[in-house]
């Protein structure tokens, strides 16, 4: 049977892109060997905030006397914790079901190899093998957890993100290793829930592809909670006595050993192109990814790939945007991404977003520019919260005044991100966002003035604080 388009991964790149090119009137098949959403809904971002909103929910118990509220006591019930995240998921997977059917997708449950530049042989789960061939081919199989070569990492009790999120247990103790948005995510997470947690990280500092105000001004907060952070060593091994594993790593301090009843190992990603026989369609692909043109396109006319497995940011909603992109691309309109424009997100406490352009990557680029910052201490909807540390900090390009990058640490980072996006996506001038007014009090107003900052002109920070 012949379909227009066949897309090999149905997660937030594969499922999203199939629904658009349904729009544009495709006739579109799906293959996914797992269940629908990928990573991101199944075993990453989705299950991981659930938890994040339990741990945030505990956060807010422990706050409480402040607020003049005395909790006698709680318990924390990991089965139901587990039970709660399960059910959200399920909602979610369903959710996409429906919205691929009523689109006229045809849903596909099983593995898509290929078997030369035109044809996928799919075997499906009842064991049914057949031949699927598309004008277009589009893969979206996502990526798979990247494990260091590190000796150890293959001891009952060291675990992936995927697995930890299984856990029927809270460890008494965990190191994580790797300080990037998952391990940051992770520590935070079991911090809330009462684990003694230990993040080793091998760069000079945590989410080390941020700005370097986040993690100079992160690591203290995180350790103010609690949690130990070692930065600038290099794990050697984990072992195991009668006790538990210990991590063994060195640094410019010396060697460092941490007992652990668990060590999640969150050391980044890899393209999961296992099975897939790229080579039978003459794909051309290194260890980065995939390779492919600004639309998406392979060296073999009609195969597209977008997400986990081309090089780029490994974020959900990137490889969204990059599906729809490319299915316009391939259907005669003209999709495009601007990676300079890319909001990302950590979830930890307190949260982190960024924007456009770091300070470093400017200076890299060689564009003149200015920094403008706020402080979360200095907003009176942040302090109501008790929700005071962190900041704004602000990019602009010196000759033009546009903003060129947005990067925050405080109390809903996350969403208050967007707006900075859209300044960053439409080039909005200082002059402009001054003008925009912003309601009192809100946390959005720490965003208004880190901007005015960059000429001089906060109103609610002394003029030596502006910067």
């Amino acid at each position: 049977m012949t379909r227009k388009l066949v897309i090999v991964g149905g997660g937030p790149g594969g499922y999203v892109a199939a629904i658009r090119a349904a729009q544009l009137g495709a006739k579109v098949s799906l293959i996914e060997a797992g269940r629908l959403g990928g990573t991101c809904l199944n075993r990453g971002c989705i299950p991981t905030k659930a938890l994040y909103e339990n741990a945030r929910v505990l956060n807010t118990i422990k706050q409480s006397e402040v607020f003049g509220i005395n909790v006698k006591g709680y318990d924390v019930d990991i089965k139901r914790m587990n039970e709660r995240k399960q059910q959200i998921v399920e909602g979610l997977v369903s959710g996409i079901d429906r919205l691929l059917r009523a689109n006229g997708v045809e849903v596909i449950n099983g593995t898509g190899t290929f078997a030369d530049k035109e044809t996928i042989v799919v075997v499906e789960h009842s064991g049914k093998r057949y031949e699927v061939k598309g004008e277009n081919i589009l893969i979206a199989t996502g990526s798979l957890p990247s494990v260091l070569p590190i000796p150890g990492t293959d001891l009952q009790g060291v675990v992936t993100s995927a697995r930890l999120l299984e856990t029927a247990k809270i460890p008494s103790s965990m190191v994580v290793i790797g300080g990037g948005v998952v391990g940051t995510e992770f520590a935070g997470i079991y911090n809330a829930f009462g684990t003694d947690v230990t993040v080793m990280e091998y760069m000079p500092r945590i989410l080390p592809d941020m700005d370097h105000d986040i993690g100079k001004r992160l690591t203290p907060a995180l350790k103010r909670k609690g949690i130990r952070v070692h930065t600038g060593v290099e794990v050697k091994g984990i072992f195991r006595d009668e006790e538990g594993l210990i991590v063994k790593a060195e640094g410019q301090k010396g060697e460092i050993a941490v007992k652990a009843e668990k060590v999640l190992v969150s050391t980044g990603r890899r393209m999961n192109a296992e099975g897939l026989n790229l080579d039978a369609a003459g794909i051309d692909y290194d260890e980065k990814g995939i390779k492919v043109n600004e639309n998406f396109a392979t060296n073999i006319p009609g195969i597209y790939a977008i997400g986990d497995v081309i090089e780029g940011p490994m974020l959900a909603h990137v490889a969204s945007d990059e599906g729809k992109a490319a299915v316009e691309n391939m259907l005669g309109l003209k999709g495009h991404i601007n990676y300079d424009a890319v909001p990302s997100c950590v979830f930890s406490f307190p949260e982190v977003a960024a924007v456009g352009l770091t300070e470093q990557q400017a200076k890299e680029r060689g564009i003149p520019y200015l920094t403008g910052k706020f402080m979360f201490n200095a907003n009176g909807k942040a302090l109501t919260m008790e929700a005071g540390e962190g900041f704004i900090k602000a990019v602009a390009a010196k000759e033009t005044k546009e903003i060129i990058g947005v990067h925050m640490m405080g109390p809903h980072a996350s969403d208050l991100i967007h707006e900075a996006a859209l300044a960053v996506t439409n080039k909005l001038t200082i002059s402009q966002i001054a003008r925009t007014l912003h309601t009192h009090p809100t946390l959005s107003e720490a965003f208004l003035e880190a901007v005015l900052g960059l000429e001089n002109r906060a109103i609610h920070a002394a003029p030596n604080f502006r910067k």
